[in-house]
């Protein structure tokens, strides 16, 4: 059993939206902080953004995304939500999801801090 699971990616146009969900099971997400990432063809694997455990709730987000991404959490479905408009191709990569405990502290999201790991999902933003 995978106990983290990405969903929702596919092929959009550019300006286009997607919204990715990063599900548990096995454990409650709302003690954790949850980070995404995405990894282009050829590139490192690079922190998005997450979002801290729920009695903070904060949210941290690299510069790149800033002002077109969103993460929340929805606590009765043990999910946690990557909303992203005004897609790029530049956006095009394999998303991930991951958790620690610790790991949300900053807009320097980095894949290291996080122990826990989805299997990702496919984004392609082409015309």
């Amino acid at each position: 059993q995978v106990p983290l699971v990405e969903s929702g990616g596919g092929l959009v146009q550019p300006g286009g939206s997607l919204r990715l969900s990063c599900a548990a099971s096995g454990f409650s997400l709302d003690v954790y902080g949850i980070g995404w990432f995405r990894q282009a063809p050829g590139k490192e694997r690079e922190g998005i953004g997450c979002i801290t455990s729920s009695s903070d709730g904060s949210t941290y987000y690299v510069e790149s995304v800033k002002g077109r991404f969103t993460i929340s959490r929805d606590n009765a479905k043990n999910t946690v939500y990557l909303q992203m408009n005004s897609l790029k191709p530049e956006d095009t990569g394999v998303y991930y999801c991951a958790v620690e405990s610790w790991a949300c502290y900053s807009d320097d999201v980095r894949p290291g801090d996080f122990g826990t790991w989805g299997q990702g999902t496919q984004v392609t933003v082409s015309s």
